[in-house]
């Protein structure tokens, strides 16, 4: 575990769980790394964490991907043609935080739909837009779920009634896992029961993991072989990418049960701040928000800025991730700059 203290003065990064950095027995991993050329299928270590991901969510086949939102538009890619449309949430990362990426690249149409209070989707409203086979509409090809949403959790239950509404219309299902083995941790559940709601699945290696990046793409073999090709066509095929999947399979051996503690630093910060009330606080998984008067925005960053806090989100919500690097000392200064900025 690393402190996420730097020369600036910071002792606690709250801004996202992407601020994790390799300690020093991933570092060791990454230096003793078995490379080869990937592009040309020869790197092992990557051979190896494609395998590893596939057997643990039973799936057919992986594909190393540098970022999660290459992985997802190469997934989007690989089920939908041109002209074609994916029905998704209107809170989901896909659809609000990666550049329009289907739509700009790959001519995807993105029908989005309101989310619940949880980030599911609901079966019904699923169903509501998935279009008939009519010359005059974009053909409903895709649906695109996500777990986590925001911090929150979504059962497998409503993650099953959503999957299974598309899948009786023809549709695709693609889950974008980018926090799969948070959700999994708050849900007690297998991999591979959350892995079965949707065809395809991304999983991010950066966040919690600690990995310094790397996203794998799991799905049928074709689908797969397509996503690969995809890859190929989007920048994302690398040479001697051993020393990414390394952080990755050390990541998988080693980072996983460590999120639970993480989830509990993060409803630790919410009793907290729920005590000097600041107003509602949401929290869920490693994530929590909560809305300041206007007024104190900008001050309140200000302020925790100078205690060696940093905390994130977009005006008017403050946005905060637990994530491996923050200590409880770390924490323990997160919440009393609070308390002297409330007091």
């Amino acid at each position: 575990m690393n402190s996420t203290g730097d020369a600036l003065g910071c002792v606690c990064d709250l801004r996202s769980d992407t601020m994790t950095r390799p300690d020093d027995a991933m570092r060791a991993a990454i230096s003793t790394a078995n490379v080869g050329d990937d592009v040309y299928g020869e790197d092992p270590s990557v051979t190896a964490l494609e395998a590893r991901m596939a057997q643990m969510l039973d799936k057919e086949a992986a594909v190393f991907f540098p970022t999660g939102t290459q992985s997802n538009l190469a997934a989007v890619m690989a089920h939908c043609g041109r002209g074609d449309e994916v029905i998704i949430g209107d809170s989901y990362h896909i659809y609000c935080d990666e550049a329009a990426g289907a739509s700009v690249l790959a001519g995807v149409s993105m029908n989005a739909i309101a989310a619940d209070l949880d980030g599911a989707l609901s079966p019904a409203l699923v169903a509501d837009n998935i279009k008939d086979d009519d010359p005059h509409y974009a053909r409903s090809r895709l649906l695109c779920l996500e777990n986590t949403v925001g911090g929150q959790v979504i059962s497998l239950t409503k993650m099953q009634a959503a999957a299974q509404v598309a899948w009786n219309s023809g549709l695709a299902v693609h889950l974008d896992g980018a926090r799969f083995f948070n959700a999994i941790t708050v849900l007690g559940c297998r991999a591979t029961d959350l892995a079965k709601c949707a065809d395809t699945v991304s999983v991010c290696l950066s966040k919690g993991l600690g990995a310094p990046a790397g996203s794998v793409l799991l799905g049928p073999q074709a689908v797969m072989s397509q996503a690969r090709r995809n890859r190929k066509i989007l920048g994302g095929a690398m040479r001697q990418a051993g020393v990414l999947a390394a952080a990755g399979l050390y990541a998988l051996d080693n980072n996983i049960p460590d999120l639970a503690q993480d989830h509990a630093r993060a409803a630790r910060m919410g009793d907290a701040l729920r005590k000097l009330n600041v107003g509602e606080v949401k929290q869920g998984s490693n994530m929590l928000f909560f809305t300041p008067a206007p007024e104190h925005h900008q001050p309140l960053g200000i302020h925790m800025a100078n205690a060696g806090v940093r905390i994130g989100g977009q005006s008017p919500a403050i946005r905060m991730v637990l994530h491996r690097d923050v200590t409880d000392e770390g924490l323990d200064t997160a919440i009393a700059a609070f308390r002297s900025y409330y007091s």
